[in-house]
């Protein structure tokens, strides 16, 4: 699945302890800590699948602006706010974590900032009492959190699982996202979208609880659903999960210290040629796969004219097929070397990108026309039914194998040019690279659109992007095969 930590600029892990770390856990084993920890990314995940990439924020351009191309704008705009406020916040905050002791408080109140933000969105009804700024406002101020959870959150791994179980609960933890957000997906289209479109026995014959298409309830109704999930995932992280220790230094004391931390950080990184290279052509193409994920949504909207069945059932197939992305890296990886690998997913990426682009319901790929009414539907089914769709969704298939595929490369890339007894610093600024420029994609979407008026013109902007970073990475030395790197 695509790995929604990655959708959002991430601050720095934090350092942990290695004398604190070696008496939790250890022996690879994941008890009910470990368990509850993954449990609570599982319930959070959502979240960014329902509301930021496949239902909330396409249904906002479309519906709510009215215009898509005017919602790409408007989307980016404030997308362009939570990149400047998390760059400005977020690093600090992964630099001063474990100075700050315990972080289940912390995480407790941002959870209980963000359930009912979230919610909140399910009153974004078209021509009601509350206005587009303030629906754009509320999954900012949402978002933002979010970057604060995976902080806090990633800072308890270790406590949670032990350094032999870390793997695990990581691995657990992808998977409950993957799950919940795949389950939340299909739930949707079943309960919501399908009753009343197909005389199918096991799909409901309106939607449950009484939900109005009318007013674009079906859409709404997962603002709630992910603001559940996030609430009753945070259950156990804060019931069974282990905590950090008080340090006995006071927060503002903390995050002076944390900033100091963080400059001590960059300069170690910045000693190590290779690894700085890599870092800064990093900075251009996770920005863009970022980018990517966030407005694929919109563009779907707009320019292939889907609604809410259609873009819960690319949702579902997509987060399926991603999957395979883990599998594509660590072929590519073991072949080649991370740095081969991640030069030729990034290729693929801009390649299905740029064929995106050029697709419309009587277009394919810039150069064929597509008449619908000359050809039979491909299928009787309610999505889906003409050549277009299909290309456009088989296109999606090959960005979210190859962007959650870089996501993994990415991290073995990093490993491999490493000074394992600096791991520490230079994972932190490798957390940093995520945030430095998460302000950039959206500046340059907007841009685009805005000067184009056109959707795709605001999305070839991220091919600028992703080309940066390609090219920074044949700059790089390191990050072949191990058998090469020792010979």
């Amino acid at each position: 699945m695509l790995d929604p930590e990655a959708v959002d600029a991430r601050g720095p892990a934090a350092v942990v302890d290695p004398p604190v770390t070696a008496t939790i856990g250890g022996d690879g084993r994941l008890n009910r800590g470990g368990v509850s920890w993954a449990v609570f990314q599982g319930g959070r995940d959502p979240f960014i699948i329902l509301v930021t990439i496949y239902i909330f924020m396409p249904y906002v351009a479309g519906t709510l602006v009215g215009d898509p191309v005017q919602g790409q704008a408007v989307i980016s705009r404030w997308d362009q706010y939570i990149g400047w406020t998390v760059m400005l916040t977020a690093p600090f905050l992964g630099a001063s974590i474990d100075k700050l002791g315990p972080r289940k408080g912390w995480l407790a109140l941002t959870v209980a900032l963000m359930v009912p933000a979230i919610a909140a969105m399910w009153f974004a009804r078209p021509g009601g009492w509350m206005s587009l700024t303030t629906v754009l406002a509320l999954g900012a101020f949402a978002r933002v959190l979010f970057i604060y959870t995976e902080v806090l959150h990633n800072s308890l791994l270790v406590r949670a699982a032990g350094m032999g179980g870390a793997h695990k609960a990581s691995g657990l933890a992808l998977s409950l996202g993957n799950l919940f957000s795949v389950g939340a997906l299909a739930f949707t289209a079943w309960a919501f979208a399908l009753p009343g479109k197909v005389d199918w026995g096991f799909v409901p014959a309106q939607p449950l609880f009484g939900l109005d298409p009318a007013t674009h309830e079906p859409e709404r109704v997962v603002a709630l659903m992910a603001a559940g999930l996030l609430a009753l995932g945070t259950i156990p992280l804060l019931l069974f999960t282990p905590d950090a220790p008080r340090t006995g230094i006071p927060a503002l004391r903390a995050f002076r210290e944390g900033a100091a931390e963080l400059g001590r950080m960059i300069r170690t990184v910045g000693q190590q040629r290779d690894a700085a290279v890599y870092l800064g052509a990093r900075m251009f193409f996770v920005d863009g796969m970022n980018a990517i994920l966030i407005y694929a949504g919109v563009l779907a909207v707009g320019v292939m004219k889907w609604g809410a069945l259609e873009m819960l059932a690319y949702g579902v197939l997509l987060s399926i097929f991603a999957v395979l992305g883990g599998y594509v890296a660590r072929w590519l990886d073991g072949a080649l070397g991370p740095k081969r690998a991640l030069q030729i997913e990034i290729a693929f990426s801009m390649a299905a990108l740029l064929a995106i682009l050029g697709m419309a319901p009587d277009r394919i790929v810039f150069f064929w026309a597509y008449d619908a009414a000359a050809h039979a539907p491909l299928w009787s089914g309610p999505v889906f039914r003409t050549l277009p769709d299909w290309i456009y969704v088989g296109l999606g298939f090959v960005s979210a194998i190859f962007i959650t595929a870089q996501y993994a490369s990415s991290r073995t890339m990093l490993v491999r040019l490493t000074p394992a007894a600096q791991s520490g610093a230079f994972f932190g600024v490798f957390a940093l690279s995520g945030v430095a420029t998460a302000w950039l994609a959206p500046t340059l979407v907007n841009l685009g659109t805005e000067i184009t008026r056109t959707q795709q013109g605001g999305l070839a902007t991220i091919l600028a992007l992703l080309g940066v970073g390609l090219v920074g990475l044949f700059f790089v030395r390191g990050g072949g095969r191990l058998e090469e790197a020792g010979a």
